[in-house]
């Protein structure tokens, strides 16, 4: 713009040279150094002048050139100035790129479910990061060649474009670039026109200098419309492909890169035929340009082209559904599902569903008992009928799958043992008389085998002992929340040991996950990010222990024979896996709950709407899926681990502290501790106190024991009292066994019987009962 003479202050003339023996300054490294000879330089300037006087040249010229610097600096310093102030005034709208799709991530971040932004369209974040380098390549070949250099604006495009135009009188190619595409895809216009042009290359520019080109291609591939309600090419690749664009040929990449050019006429599932011929002219022109070899040309070209749009990814979708809602502004949610497990359990609950064939429904939570977090929510078939109940937090009767924590809660307060013996009779608690499922009754067995065979009434009489109120409010505090039944009565009742009160599949798998880590129950986790909850102790580690060891040998049902299978990648092992059944009053709900050492599965099977399936119980329907689900779940080693310290191990019921060789239901013992005083002789304290009369603890006083005629029997308990017991029914001595350390006796008819316990020393204690004869 202005050439400068050696001299700063002059302006340089065409032809001009400074005359012989002028100073014409210092060298460039001295410039600005004071000279030695202060008059030499005085001398010079005054020729200069004297010079400038003889050609006619103003002296107020360096002025005015000042005056022309200082007014051009000032101007592009207030242009800067005000496109600074307009970016702040009108910043770019980033709106329409906010308002994507909400996607639910698995716990390695692929998409299990999306749901349609506001305007009703699929747009899914993309980033370059999530496509395949092959698709950006051929992006930047087709779309955009000089992307990575120029501001925004190409002006190399542009200048071509304009000779095109002025050359043919029509539009021959565009120049608009990746960057004013995306300012276009931010802001939609009606139509296009000169106008809207200048304010995308704006845009385009002003995006330049905001963000980098990274977001700004994340921009494009996020909006790029791609028919349909389709926006984005993750959408696009998952529509048309069936896959995320991390992994595309050259062919599908090509295909993506045609599809926005004209989205609706170009639409794959509509028009197959122009998708494919718009794919084919991408590939020739990214191959001329040097992007593609030929003979990755000839085998995309060979590759045929979509002609449909599937379905998005739809895992979990009840979970999805409940964590979507909860944060609608949340995008990406993070959660601790993982997809092939996700998926091994819907495929697994379809295939059951199908060989059911009635309007059953399923169920599964499954749990990785390490992280404490759930790796699998399948809430039912969104498809059934009434499929938008989520089914893992329905409340429903579990049935007796509460048992174990009952025997439990028991064996962690000392008050009974695996090996405890516990009376499976008749009898009533109140006005109410539990009956076993098969109304049938084993007699005295112990706790172990109780367990096993899910027999009502000792557990009912282990819920006695350890408090229907206090069970209830450990629960509570486990972190399960309960529903009671409504009505009159107590709902903190006995009935809980049956499954009278309400628990859903997700509150079953906290507490057995609970079981699996040693008696401690956290909140389950569903987020990445969730932090594992401290816990609450629910029970001991060896009562835990003692649980899961009666479990895992529990009965198989018919057609198991053979422990499953677990390959681990190293080695071969049975799979240990303690496992409980439950049926709910009426056929209502059928459950199966299992733990291993890596895995806690929850199966319930029922209708939705709680109507009665007869015949269908949890031992026969549900713990076969629970068996096939843990075959295909991933290998584990099979360890067997070794009772904790504070496990009680014993060989026989003999070994056990007296206290706990036989569970008496609390009813009883409070009778028993109120039948008689404890009269102490009036001697001196330091006389020795005899032995307390006995006390008869089985049946209680003035209870009612139905009895089934030909085989049932009463075991008869008391305590104290001095040597051997002896027992009078209605005046008449038993017969003794001298193998059994608890008489059994046989009712021979209904009515009242009195019972009478005496000792060696002739003290005795009296009760009596009613007998009911029950024909089988």
């Amino acid at each position: 713009m202005f050439g400068w003479s050696s001299s700063p202050l002059l302006p340089a003339k065409a032809g001009r040279r400074c005359p012989e023996g002028a100073d014409e300054g210092p060298p460039p490294l001295d410039r600005g150094r004071p000279r030695p000879h202060r008059r030499a330089g005085a001398d010079s300037l005054s020729l200069s002048a004297s010079l400038r006087a003889s050609a006619g040249v103003d002296a107020r010229g360096p002025k005015k050139t000042l005056r022309i610097v200082r007014t051009l600096v000032v101007a592009s310093l207030a242009a800067v100035g005000s496109l600074l102030a307009l970016d702040r005034i009108c910043p770019p709208d980033l709106s329409r790129y906010e308002a994507r799709s909400v996607e639910v991530l698995d716990a390695d971040g692929r998409l299990l479910r999306a749901f349609t932004a506001a305007d009703g369209r699929w747009r899914l974040k993309a980033t370059p990061d999530d496509v395949d380098p092959v698709y950006l390549k051929l992006l930047k070949a087709y779309e955009d060649q000089r992307f990575d250099s120029h501001p925004g604006v190409d002006p190399l495009a542009t200048a071509r474009a304009a000779l095109q135009y002025a050359s043919r009188g029509r539009i021959v190619s565009g120049a608009s670039t990746l960057s004013m595409q995306a300012a276009r895809l931010l802001q939609p216009q009606a139509k296009r026109s000169f106008t809207g042009k200048v304010v995308q290359a704006a845009r385009a520019l002003q995006l330049e200098w905001r963000y980098s080109k990274d977001e700004i291609l994340s921009i494009y591939l996020t909006l790029a419309p791609f028919g349909g309600n389709i926006e984005g090419v993750r959408a696009a690749s998952l529509s048309y492909f069936g896959k995320e664009p991390k992994r595309l040929t050259p062919a599908e990449a090509a295909l993506l890169v045609a599809l926005p050019q004209s989205p609706e006429r170009r639409r794959p599932d509509r028009f197959p035929d122009r998708a494919h011929a718009a794919r084919d002219m991408v590939l020739q022109r990214v191959h001329e340009r040097g992007a593609l070899d030929a003979q990755a040309l000839s085998e995309a070209l060979a590759q045929s082209a979509p002609d449909r749009r599937l379905a998005l990814p739809r895992l979990a979708p009840h979970l999805s559904q409940m964590l979507a809602s909860a944060t609608p502004s949340e995008r990406a949610i993070h959660t601790t599902i993982r997809r092939e497990i996700q998926s091994t359990a819907a495929r697994l609950a379809g295939e059951e569903r199908a060989r059911a064939g009635d309007d059953s429904n399923i169920a599964i939570v499954v749990v990785d008992n390490r992280k404490g977090a759930v790796v699998a929510w399948h809430g039912g078939d969104v498809d059934a009928r009434q499929g938008y109940v989520d089914l893992v937090r329905a409340k429903r009767s579990p049935g007796s799958t509460l048992k174990p924590f009952i025997y439990g809660v028991a064996f962690d307060d000392r008050v009974a043992n695996p090996e405890t013996l516990v009376d499976d009779t008749p009898i009533r608690f109140g006005e109410w008389m539990p009956r076993n499922f098969d109304r049938d009754h084993q007699g005295t067995l112990t706790i172990r085998r109780a367990l096993q065979q899910s027999l009502n009434v000792p557990a009912v009489a282990a819920l006695d002992r350890v408090g229907a109120a206090r069970f209830l409010a450990l629960l509570r505090q486990a972190g399960v929340a309960p529903a009671l039944p409504r009505g009159p009565g107590d709902p903190a009742s006995l009935a809980i040991a049956l499954g009278g009160v309400g628990l859903s599949p997700l509150d079953l798998a906290t507490l057995y996950t609970g079981l699996a880590r040693d008696g401690t129950v956290r909140p389950l986790r569903l987020r990445a990010e969730q932090p594992l909850a401290d816990g609450f102790r629910l029970m001991g580690p060896g009562a835990a222990w003692q649980v899961r060891d009666v479990l895992a040998n529990s009965p198989l049902p018919d057609g198991w024979t053979a422990p499953m299978r677990a390959i681990d990648g190293r080695r071969g092992g049975d799979r240990v896996i303690a496992f409980k059944t439950g049926t709910s009053y009426g056929f209502r709900d059928a459950w199966a709950a299992g733990v291993s050492g890596a895995y806690t599965v929850v199966i319930w099977t029922g209708r939705a709407d709680g109507a009665p399936l007869p015949g269908r119980i949890g031992r026969d329907t549900a713990l076969p899926i629970l068996l096939k689900l843990f075959e295909r779940l991933p290998g584990e080693d099979a360890v067997h681990t070794p009772p904790p310290p504070d496990a009680l191990i014993v060989a026989r019921n003999s070994d056990l502290p007296p206290a706990m060789r036989v569970l008496i239901p609390q009813a009883a013992r409070l009778h028993a501790a109120t039948a008689t005083l404890d009269r102490r002789p009036a001697s001196s304290a330091a006389t020795a106190l005899p032995p307390k009369p006995p006390r008869i603890l089985y049946p209680v006083a003035n209870s009612t024991l139905e009895v089934a005629s030909g085989d049932n029997v009463v075991p008869l308990k008391a305590e104290g009292g001095t040597g051997a017991l002896r027992w009078l029914i209605d005046g008449k001595p038993l017969a003794d066994d001298r193998f059994r350390a608890d008489p059994l006796w046989r009712p021979d008819g209904n009515g009242r019987a009195r019972l009478t316990v005496i000792d060696t020393t002739g003290r005795s204690a009296t009760i009596e009962v009613q007998i009911r004869l029950a024909s089988r």
